[in-house]
C-alpha cells in the first residue's frame, strides 16, 4: 500500500513539473533571431550578439541581435598592437593604440557591430554626393551596415587608420561596377552617406577592403557608371550608320521610281527604309547631345518612335506576306486585297505613336540619360521599346515558320502556279533574310548585360553593332542589286545617263565646231574687208 502512494506522489510530482515547463514556455515571448528565452519571460541575445538597446534581457519581439565583436583592454596594456575584431563575415582591424589614446586610467574597449536589416532602410539612394552621382547610372547597397566604435563620443579620429573587410551580398563581377566605401556623415541639414575619409584598399568577387581614418558606422555601395566607351566600336558605328544612310537612300530611291517592282511589298520596304533613314539620321547627330536635357529628350523620344516604327513595318511585311501566302493555299481568300494602305499607315506610324505618348506622359524623365539620348533603364522604362520589340520579333518568327510549311506543302504537291509560287518563295526567303538581320541583330542586344563575362560581352557587342550599322546595306543589297527586275531598271538608267551623256558631249563637239567654222569667216571677212581698204 505504501509502494502505491509513493508511486502515485511521483506520477503527480512528474505531471506538475511537465505542465510548469509547459505553461512557461507558453508565456515566452517570441524572440528574436539569435536570442533565446530565459524563465519564460525575457528574451537574452546569444554569444557574439547585442541587442539594439544594449540592454542584456528585453521583452519586445521587435528587438534585434546585432553581431558584435569586443575586446577590452585591462589598465590600458596593448600586449597586442593590432586587434581584428569579427562581425557575422565582416572584419575590423584596427590598432591597439587607438583604443588606449586619450584614456588617462582605468581600462579600455573597443567594439565592432554588424546590422543585419540596417541596410535596407538607410539603403543606396541616401548617397548624395554630386561628383560621384554625375557619373553613375545606379548606386545600391553590398555589404551589411557595421559600427566600429571604442567609447569616445566626442572624437572618432584615428591616426592610423582602420581597415574594415565587407563580404559582398551579390558576389560575382559586372561590368561597368565601382564599389563606395561610405560612412553615415550626420549635418544640421540631415544625415547621409559620404566617401569622406574612406577610400577602397582592394576588392575580389566577395570582398572588399577599405581604409577609414575615423570611426563611425560604414557600408560598401556598388554603383554602376555604365558602359565604357570603346573606341573601335564607335568608328564601326559612325562608318556603319553613314553607309547605310546612303543605301538606305538608294533604296528608296529605288522603290519609288522603279515601275517594274510596284507593289504592297515594295509599299512595305519604302516605310522601313524611311524609318530606319531617319532613324540612323538622328542617332548620328543627335545620341551625344546630352549637354542639353530638353533637347536631349525629345530626340529621345524620337529614336524611340522611328525605331518602333521600323519594327512595326517589318511586322507587317511579315504578315503581308504570311497573308500573301496563305491565298496561294485557299482560293477564295480575300484578305490580301483587303489589306488597304490606309490601314497600313495608321498601324505602321499610329502603334508607335500611341506608345511612345503612354511612355512620355507616365515616365517623361526616362527620356534621356547622362552619356547617351535613349531611353533611361531606371524604373524598367527600357521595357517600352524592348516589349514590343519582342513581341514584333516573335510574331514575325511563327508566321515565317507557318509560311515555310505552306510552301513545303505546296511545292510538294503539282500546281499550275509554279511561278507564281517560286516568286513567293523568293520573296520569303528576302523576308527571312531581312527578318535575321534586323529582328536577330536587336535580339543580340539583349544577351549585353553585366553579367556577361568579358569575352562573350565583346564578341556579341562587335557583332551587333556591325549587323545593326549595316541594316540599310543588307536592305539595299537584298531587294535592289538582287533583284533582276531592279537590275534590268538600273541597266535602262544607265543606258539613258550613258546618251544623255553622249547627246551632250555630241552637242558640245557640234557648238565648238560651229563656234570655229564662225570665227574663220568672221576671220575671212575681216581680211577681205581690209585688202578692199588696200587697194
Amino acid at each position: 500500500m505504501a509502494e502505491s502512494w509513493s508511486l502515485l506522489l511521483w506520477g503527480l510530482f512528474i505531471l506538475l513539473a511537465t505542465a510548469t515547463v509547459q505553461n512557461q514556455r507558453a508565456s515566452c515571448p517570441q524572440c528574436p533571431q539569435h536570442s533565446s528565452c530565459v524563465n519564460g519571460t525575457f528574451c537574452t541575445c546569444q554569444d557574439g550578439y547585442t541587442s539594439e538597446s544594449g540592454d542584456r534581457f528585453f521583452t519586445d519581439p521587435k528587438e534585434g541581435c546585432i553581431v558584435t565583436d569586443r575586446r577590452v583592454i585591462p589598465d590600458n596594456n596593448c600586449s597586442e598592437r593590432i586587434f581584428t575584431l569579427k562581425a557575422g563575415e565582416d572584419t575590423m582591424t584596427i590598432h591597439c593604440t587607438e583604443v588606449v589614446r586619450k584614456s588617462t586610467k582605468g581600462q579600455s574597449a573597443v567594439a565592432f557591430l554588424s546590422y543585419s536589416t540596417l541596410g535596407n532602410i538607410i539603403n543606396g539612394s541616401f548617397f548624395e554626393e554630386e561628383r560621384h552621382l554625375q557619373k553613375m547610372d545606379s548606386i545600391f547597397m553590398n555589404s551589411r551596415v557595421v559600427s566600429g566604435t571604442t567609447g569616445r563620443l566626442q572624437d572618432s579620429t584615428l591616426t592610423s587608420s582602420a581597415i574594415l573587410t565587407f563580404q559582398h551580398l551579390q558576389e560575382g563581377y559586372r561590368r561597368g561596377q565601382q564599389f563606395l566605401c561610405v560612412y553615415w556623415k550626420s549635418t544640421h541639414e540631415g544625415a547621409s552617406w559620404s566617401t569622406e575619409g574612406c577610400y577602397l584598399l582592394k576588392t575580389n568577387d566577395t570582398h572588399t577592403s577599405c581604409n577609414c581614418s575615423h570611426l563611425s558606422t560604414f557600408a560598401l555601395l556598388m554603383a554602376f557608371t555604365g558602359q565604357v566607351e570603346d573606341g573601335v566600336l564607335t568608328v564601326i558605328t559612325y562608318v556603319g550608320l553613314s553607309l547605310s544612310l546612303l543605301c538606305l537612300f538608294l533604296a528608296a530611291l529605288t522603290f519609288l521610281l522603279c515601275q517594274a517592282i510596284q507593289g504592297t511589298s515594295t509599299f512595305l520596304h519604302l516605310q522601313l527604309s524611311l524609318c530606319l533613314f531617319l532613324a540612323d539620321l538622328l542617332f548620328l547627330i543627335g545620341v551625344n547631345q546630352t549637354a542639353h536635357e530638353v533637347l536631349c529628350s525629345v530626340i529621345a523620344v524620337g529614336l524611340h518612335y522611328l525605331y518602333l516604327a521600323a519594327f512595326t513595318w517589318m511586322f507587317l511585311e511579315g504578315l503581308h506576306l504570311f497573308l500573301t501566302v496563305r491565298n496561294l493555299k485557299v482560293a477564295n481568300y480575300t484578305s490580301a486585297s483587303q489589306f488597304k494602305k490606309r490601314f497600313m499607315y495608321l498601324f505602321g506610324y499610329g502603334i508607335p505613336a500611341v506608345i511612345v505618348a503612354v511612355s512620355a506622359g507616365t515616365d517623361p524623365q526616362g527620356y534621356g540619360t547622362v552619356k547617351h539620348c535613349w531611353l533611361t533603364l531606371k524604373r524598367g522604362f527600357i521595357w517600352s521599346f524592348v516589349g514590343p520589340v519582342i513581341a514584333i520579333i516573335l510574331f514575325n518568327f511563327v508566321f515565317y515558320l507557318i509560311i515555310l510549311w505552306i510552301l513545303r506543302e505546296r511545292l510538294s504537291s503539282l500546281n499550275k502556279d509554279v511561278s507564281t509560287i517560286q516568286n513567293t518563295r523568293t520573296l520569303t526567303f528576302k523576308a527571312l533574310a531581312q527578318f535575321f538581320i534586323l529582328g536577330c541583330s536587336w535580339s543580340l542586344s539583349f544577351l549585353l548585360t553585366d553579367s556577361i563575362p568579358e569575352p562573350a560581352w565583346s564578341v556579341i557587342a562587335y557583332t551587333f553593332t556591325i549587323i545593326n550599322s549595316l541594316q540599310g546595306v543588307y536592305i539595299f543589297l537584298i531587294y535592289c542589286v538582287f533583284n533582276r527586275q531592279v537590275q534590268e531598271e538600273y541597266k535602262k538608267w544607265f543606258k539613258g545617263m550613258q546618251k544623255i551623256s553622249e547627246t551632250d558631249s555630241s552637242d558640245i563637239v557640234s557648238a565648238r565646231s560651229t563656234q570655229s567654222k564662225v570665227i574663220e569667216e568672221l576671220e575671212k571677212s575681216t581680211e577681205f574687208t581690209e585688202m578692199r581698204k588696200n587697194t
